[in-house]
């Protein structure tokens, strides 16, 4: 079946494509060469005057595990707030911060996103977390797997074992966790709160392994380079949400000496010491920094205003803002001793200095970073705010009259302290599709996705051109996934399921001995019951497994 897409205006950035009127063509899923006119086509679509890009990949987003269940569980009150009756084609489900795996998947749909991308998969809980993702429809799946606080790595540290075992260890995990690439939240910092420390800079020491945070992200980052997983080591850093961790951040970047990193929810790692109440914004000094390491790129956690629910694997900084709860429960947990999580609801007030604060900052952030091809946009959902405000950040970024209005609204001494209404810069539709599909498809080395050249996957989203952005993104005139056309005029018209992403790199199997014996002596679960097998993901209810290739 051959589909016509007629006279769009067309952003696909791989391609250096910018406003231009073009026809795709579909075949068999994939957008194809114009066909020979003796071929026929099936289906037409006037696109005449609306915006044709690939469709958008959420490179951040909490989706699948054990934190996310014990979000849904924790708050009745959030599935009260926003309930979904069950439709013709899709089936009833609920929840505004923490929404159900079934309207996780219709909600991002019809915002026009084809794949999101679980940040902090737990290696103990991968299965469980495959299973809730499977459950996801219409989009592709894939999750970074969780190191740098578990016990057998912190061994293998403290006992200066070589780069080759640790890469070796590191790559078992992508493959037995079915994963794309390695996340690290507050590099040891984990397992240091278990042994009762409740701050670890960078160069501190754990005191049980007595290994630093920068030990562990050196460890890690060179043996994801060295495996050729196209995404950098995801990094969560040391002291998130703490005044004066600005300087925690740079030290980060400085860390990585030259190593690819990736710097997750900047916004939340962006804060500095100035001013009467010790709380500035330090998203200057590190944009610069940004801006001059190549290395590094980024994506920011934006916060927007309203209720939402925290789910961290940081357990030392869940714990430390537990307080704050709102409203008044909280949950910290481990698991196996390896990792952890803290589940902490909460509501960002636009009248209260420090949320509008990290408002102003996280905007700041985005428009001071040059490379659109380096900063993606995320609100760390649901940390920063659910993935369903995203069209009213992309209105922020692409409309300075709007932001200075939203500006004029939030607590007077936070907008006095922050240079956002001093900054011009307006994002174009161009750098948005690179921000939102070319760059995080690039950064998880997705060849077939998030551009609309011969060969690619046809996801694609085709939107009105609205002088109002966030109504223009808010609801696509169509999205086809996989050339399949499912969303229509904002509504999801077909349910299908998406594919999960992963990595095979290779590794010497000998090390599967000694992680046989530590598994026998430490672990509940078995080393045969611990891996993934390729069977599982597709029996879950995704539609097929993609093996990316690693570089």
């Amino acid at each position: 079946m051959y589909i016509k897409l007629a006279g769009g205006t067309v952003y696909d950035p791989v391609h250096g494509i910018n406003a231009e009127k073009r026809d795709i063509y579909i075949h068999d899923g994939q957008i194809t060469r114009k066909p020979n006119p003796d071929v026929r086509i099936d289906k037409t679509y006037d696109l005449g005057g609306k915006v044709v890009m690939a469709g958008a990949i959420d490179i951040h987003t909490h989706i699948g595990g054990g934190k996310v269940n014990i979000a849904r569980l924790m708050l009745p009150e959030d599935h009260q707030k926003d309930p979904v009756k069950k439709t013709a084609l899709t089936r009833a489900g609920c929840g505004h911060a923490a929404p159900t795996t079934m309207t996780t998947g219709y909600r991002y749909a019809e915002m026009g996103y084809t794949a999101c991308f679980e940040p902090a998969m737990l290696p103990i809980n991968a299965r469980q977390a495959h299973m809730e993702m499977a459950d996801i429809p219409m989009v592709d799946k894939g999750a970074y797997a969780l190191l740098g606080s578990d016990d057998f790595f912190l061994r293998m540290l403290a006992a200066n074992k070589g780069r080759e075992a640790i890469s070796d260890y590191v790559s078992w995990i992508i493959n037995a966790t079915q994963a794309i690439g390695i996340k690290v939240v507050n590099p040891g910092g984990i397992s240091a709160f278990k042994f009762n420390q409740r701050k670890l800079n960078l160069d501190d020491k754990n005191s049980y392994y007595n290994v630093s945070p920068r030990q562990v992200l050196k460890s890690l980052a060179s043996a994801v380079r060295e495996l050729g997983v196209p995404h950098p080591l995801h990094v969560h850093g040391c002291n998130l949400g703490v005044a004066g961790n600005d300087q925690t951040t740079l030290d980060t970047i400085q860390a990585a000496d030259g190593l690819p990193m990736h710097l997750t929810h900047i916004q939340f790692h962006s804060y500095g010491t100035e001013g009467d109440r010790k709380f500035s914004s330090g998203a200057a000094r590190l944009a610069e920094a940004i801006n001059e390491n190549h290395n590094i790129s980024v994506d920011v956690g934006q916060i927007l205003f309203g209720q939402t629910v925290t789910a961290s694997g940081d357990t030392m900084m869940q714990y430390e803002g537990h307080w704050h709860a709102h409203p008044k429960k909280w949950v910290i947990m481990d698991i196996e001793c390896d990792a952890g999580c803290g589940v902490v609801p909460f509501k960002y007030r636009d009248k209260n200095y420090v949320n509008a604060l990290q408002w102003a900052i996280g905007l700041e952030m985005f428009l001071l970073v040059n490379d659109p091809w380096r900063i993606f946009l995320t609100t760390d959902h649901p940390n920063g705010a659910p993935f369903t405000t995203y069209p009213h950040l992309i209105r922020l970024l692409m409309d300075r009259s709007f932001r200075n209005d939203m500006l004029s609204t939030i607590n007077k001494d936070a907008a006095a302290a922050s240079i956002l209404g001093s900054i011009d810069r307006e994002y174009t539709l161009y750098e948005i599709a690179i921000m939102t599909r070319a760059a995080p498809a690039r950064s998880l080395g997705l060849r077939n996705r998030g551009h609309l050249g011969s060969g690619a996957a046809a996801d694609i989203a085709v939107y009105d051109d609205l002088k109002n952005r966030e109504k223009m993104f808010a609801k696509p005139c169509y999205v086809f996934k996989d050339g399949e056309l499912v969303v229509e005029k904002g509504k999801v018209c077909k349910v299908i399921n998406g594919g999960t992403h992963t990595l095979k790199p290779g590794y010497d199997k000998t090390i599967e001995k000694t992680l046989k014996r530590y598994f026998d002596d430490y672990q509940t679960v078995k080393l045969n019951n611990f891996r993934i097998e390729d069977d599982e993901i597709l029996e879950y209810g995704n539609s097929s497994l993609i093996e990316q290739p690693c570089l």
